[in-house]
């Protein structure tokens, strides 16, 4: 089964991945940050590295998608394809820091790519607001991502936003402004129970079941 956590910059999906990792048993994989060679030097000059950035991670992700096709686990998912063909390459494109050459051509070989797999099981979407996005990116303390302009977080919610309300599989929303499931258990129990019913047919009594 492939479970995938969507969501923007400083939305908290990878922590929300752990979290669903250790309760399920599943096995999570997780956006390739720490190493990747190019997310530095993209945020220090967009228009020059921006191709390059979402080439490299759209490699990384198909791969990934390939690797869950052929598992027999359960993998919970640290951001997905559509993210970076749907949302971050067409807004670098609209905000100019991708040329009409590199989108068409990037885009080009997302649709083979999307010849190729399939969606999710279950997709699962954190919307936090610009200013929880900042509070969360300001926390985590990434030297590179100090950078990040508002506008630019701003560009990309729109386009979650747009992409989520047109999304044809089985979706969860989730409300991050409201939801603190790192702090809170009681938090990260709605989520759970959310997902129990969305998966596994269980409507806790008493709970509402769908933020979707």
């Amino acid at each position: 089964m492939h479970i995938a956590i969507a969501g923007n910059i400083g939305s908290g999906k990878t922590t929300l991945t752990r979290l669903l990792a250790a309760r399920y048993g599943w096995s999570p994989r997780f956006e390739p940050v720490d190493n990747n060679p190019y997310l530095e030097d993209f945020y220090h000059d967009m228009k020059r590295w921006a191709f390059n950035l979402q080439v490299y991670f759209l490699n990384k992700r198909f791969k990934e998608v390939v690797e869950i096709s052929k598992s027999s686990d359960t993998i919970i998912q640290d951001r997905t394809i559509y993210e970076d063909a749907c949302i971050f390459a067409p807004n670098l494109h609209d905000q100019g820091y991708m040329s009409d050459r590199d989108f068409e051509n990037y885009s080009d070989l997302f649709s083979l790519m999307m010849s190729l797999v399939k969606k999710p099981q279950l997709m699962i979407y954190i919307r936090s607001s610009i200013p929880t996005l900042v509070k969360h990116i300001e926390k985590r303390g990434r030297d590179f991502e100090k950078s990040i302009r508002i506008d630019y977080l701003a560009g990309l919610q729109k386009r979650y936003d747009d992409w989520v309300s047109s999304y044809d599989g089985e979706l969860i929303t989730i409300d991050g402004d409201k939801i603190q499931f790192e702090e809170s258990p009681e938090d990260f129990r709605k989520i759970t129970d959310m997902i129990d019913a969305s998966l596994f047919g269980l409507f806790p009594i008493g709970h509402e079941n769908s933020q979707r």
